[in-house]
């Protein structure tokens, strides 16, 4: 509560104190030259712009060293030529400071509820300090040509769990083009999710990987998660021509053969749906190539198509045993990336398609559609994204991003449910990155408005107090120390 004897605009300002000083740090000009990302500075000695647009971002030699499974294909590539010192190990966490603001929200009028109350509309606005989860990152060579990840990541609580543990093995019969994954990884996607820097609740990652339409009951969670299975990959020498075929199990990265772990770690197995006894299959083909005049650019295809039960065998009559009705889905899309001088463009499309029963079903009804009418959802989606590259050190960002209904699961739900718009506009300084340590600042804003559905950090699905037709916005200010070790 503000003190009587303080003016509103004095308690203003000293309320925007945190906001302004962490602004002003980000606008300060960088005063000394970047170097590497700790782990693997630490064994090769090289700067961080000879990999890195900037960190965590990678530019085309850090694309190759990733596809020739962290090598440099020299004689310091396997563990038993480095000094007995050196263990390949970073620590990642962000403290941070955000503001979070959503219109179009049920809340009760009477705060705490009671006699009298009603559900009314309301913007509803939170500010504080707060933590990111924290990634302990552990990579590199097992001997020539068999390189690993082991990444425990936590949540701001510190429960932890797996978000990528895989071993590589390279250059198979001497070829960059057989290269073999097993494990829990990233989709090779045409834009990293993981590898992007923009970080707040309603910017921090890409819609169109893990959207689905309002009321859709697929579990599967978006091509964004991390999967569980095998990879057949493989790369020219410049990494100018990829591709990237995956088999993995259908459950969404979960493990213990049951969907949703992967995203709600820690809670208990017996919670989740069990897995189908399908899988699903991810393939993406890209092409670089230099522009006279005009920089690098990218293009490329990507497809996931994978299938989801409707319903399950059970024992007794309510133990899910595994899932059966497997009904297929698909998402599928184009990449476009342009590196020019200080400036790199990325476009995404993606098509998003679901059979009928994945969406619309009664859950245990044996497949059957509601009364009413349900019929397959389809979508289209994508963004655009433009980085200003100051220096290896600090750059702006801005994107823009949107999906639009083609058709929706059920008959009477109206044409532009679950559109939305999101814009996100960022600026990252890195003051230093040395092989021991490094440390960002950064500065964001996000905002997305939505049709008909609620979309407060992406969880879409809480329909408007008003009902349709109506939108909901949402926006995150968020300043933050990102740092290394």
């Amino acid at each position: 509560m503000r003190p009587s004897f303080l003016p509103k605009w004095l308690d203003r300002i000293i309320a925007g104190v945190p906001v302004l000083l962490l602004l002003l740090a980000v606008t300060i000009p960088a005063p000394k030259p970047a170097n590497a990302i700790p782990a693997f500075a630490r064994k090769y000695g090289l700067p961080c712009s000879a990999c890195h647009i900037t960190w965590p971002e990678l530019n085309n030699f850090g694309q190759v060293f990733r596809d020739n499974g962290y090598q440099l294909m020299n004689d310091r590539d396997t563990p038993i030529t480095r000094d007995a010192a050196y263990f390949p190990a970073s620590v990642r966490i962000t403290p941070a400071w955000h503001r979070e603001s959503a219109d179009n929200q049920t809340v009760d009028s009477i705060p705490g509820g009671g006699d009298g109350s009603v559900a009314v509309q309301r913007t509803v606005t939170q500010a504080g300090f707060d933590l990111s989860g924290m990634d302990m990152w552990f990579g590199g060579t097992l001997f020539n040509n068999i390189s690993f990840i082991v990444l425990p990541s936590s949540d701001p609580t510190a429960t932890w769990h797996f978000e990528s543990a895989y071993v590589r093995f390279d250059n198979i019969k001497g070829s960059s083009w057989l290269n073999f994954k097993v494990g829990r990884y990233e989709l090779d996607m045409p834009v990293s999710e993981k590898r992007e820097w923009t970080l707040s609740q309603d910017g921090g990652f890409y819609y169109i990987y893990h959207f689905k339409p309002f009321g859709d009951m697929n579990p599967f969670g978006g091509i964004g998660d991390n999967q569980l299975g095998v990879e057949l990959a493989g790369h020219s020498s410049n990494s100018y021509w990829r591709y990237n075929f995956s088999v993995v199990s259908s459950l969404d990265g979960g493990v213990n053969l049951a969907y949703g772990e992967a995203n709600a770690f820690g809670a208990s197995p017996a919670n989740f749906n069990p897995a189908g006894r399908t899988f699903d299959y991810y393939g993406h083909v890209e092409h670089a190539f230099n522009v006279p005049n005009a920089g690098y650019m990218k293009v490329g295809g990507y497809l996931y198509y994978g299938f989801a039960p409707t319903y399950w065998k059970t024992t007794d009559s309510t133990t899910l045993l595994y899932g059966l009705g497997n009904k297929p889905f698909y998402r599928a899309g184009a990449e476009w990336l342009w590196y020019n001088n200080h400036w790199n463009l990325k476009g995404v499309y993606l098509h998003g398609w679901e059979n009928a029963c994945l969406a619309s079903c009664i859950p245990g009804d044996m497949g059957h559609l509601p009364i009413g009418g349900g019929q397959a959802p389809s979508w289209n989606g994508g963004f655009l994204e433009a980085e200003y590259v100051i220096s290896p050190q600090w750059v702006l960002l801005g994107r823009y991003e949107l999906v639009r209904m083609a058709q929706q699961a059920v008959t009477t739900n109206p044409g532009n449910q679950s559109n939305f718009d999101a814009f996100t506009f960022a600026s990252r300084w890195n003051p230093f990155m040395f092989s021991r340590a490094g440390l960002a600042v950064q500065a964001e804003w996000s905002y997305i408005r939505s049709t008909d559905i609620t979309n407060q950090g992406g969880v879409f699905g809480q329909g408007c107090f008003t009902g349709p037709p109506c939108h909901i916005s949402s926006n995150s200010l968020y300043l933050a120390t990102d740092f290394a070790f």
